[in-house]
């Protein structure tokens, strides 16, 4: 027995949640309009219709609504320009009741029956009197969540350190555990300065090809170690795994630098 799925994506790189597609014809870029945990939301479907062994399911999927029409996509840009202007009245309020928060963005859903806030702040914000006026003025149900500092760079964007846009807003849909012990499996300094985003959390990239290197460094000799090599017995004194190099010095005192391959350990 095998089930149908689609994928479909809220925002441009954001998480790609599965729908049962309820016998629609769909492809990818088509908008439809799915039921979710927060109510009516319209979508737009990045992987198209596809069997998935039944057994490899642990989850039943909400059927898709509907094809969005394109009075529902006009609709939904409407919003986007309404929520804008949401945003600097709220930023207005905030302002006026002195909240340790910083606004981030402001959306409503399909049917502008709710408006949702995105803040950021360093504790714990009483928010409630700020929604009692946000109700009172748009009048529709709102709703403020408070975010990480890395939703926060990925709402707000910017560059990294590369002088590239910053990965969680250009393609990471989900974050990644990031540890300290990847920077030292890539001989990276440990200056949180220099590992650090914009987030001031450890680099994302720091993921990347930290795999790489570490089964690179599993085929090098310890530093240390005692090896042979073509010019006699030598101590490692240092590697470099990218260029599959070691660094020895040899009984004269001497220093150089031999492929892995002509190494002995």
């Amino acid at each position: 027995m095998a089930e149908q799925i689609v994928g479909v994506r809220f925002k441009t790189t954001g998480k790609v949640y599965y729908f049962d597609p309820a016998g629609l014809e769909l492809e990818v870029n088509d908008y439809v309009i799915v039921e979710t945990s927060r109510g009516t939301e319209l979508g737009k479907v990045v992987i198209a219709p596809r069997q998935v062994p039944a057994n490899e399911v642990n989850e039943s999927f909400k059927p898709v609504k509907r094809k969005a029409e394109p009075e529902d996509v006009a609709r939904a840009k409407e919003l986007d320009a309404s929520a804008e202007e949401a945003l600097i009245g709220c930023g207005k309020m905030i302002e006026e009741l002195q909240l340790p928060m910083k606004l981030l963005s402001a959306e409503y859903n399909v049917d502008g029956s709710r408006l949702t806030f995105l803040f950021s702040a360093e504790q714990r914000v009483d928010f409630r009197e700020l929604v009692r006026r946000l109700t009172k003025q748009f009048k529709v149900k709102v709703e403020l969540r408070q975010v990480g500092t890395r939703d926060e760079a990925k709402l707000m964007g910017g560059f990294g350190r590369c002088g590239r846009p910053l990965c969680c807003m250009s393609f990471i849909t989900d974050f990644d555990p990031v540890s300290i012990r990847m920077a030292k499996d890539q001989d990276l300094p440990l200056n949180p300065m220099k590992i650090s985003g914009v987030c001031n959390r450890l680099m994302c990239c720091l993921s990347y090809e930290n795999e790489q290197y570490r089964a690179m460094k599993g085929k090098m000799p310890k530093m240390g170690q005692q090896v042979s090599t073509a010019m006699g017995d030598a101590t490692v004194v240092g590697n470099n795994p990218l260029k599959e190099t070691v660094l020895v010095k040899l009984e004269s005192e001497a220093t150089v630098e031999l492929p892995l391959n002509q190494v002995s350990y």
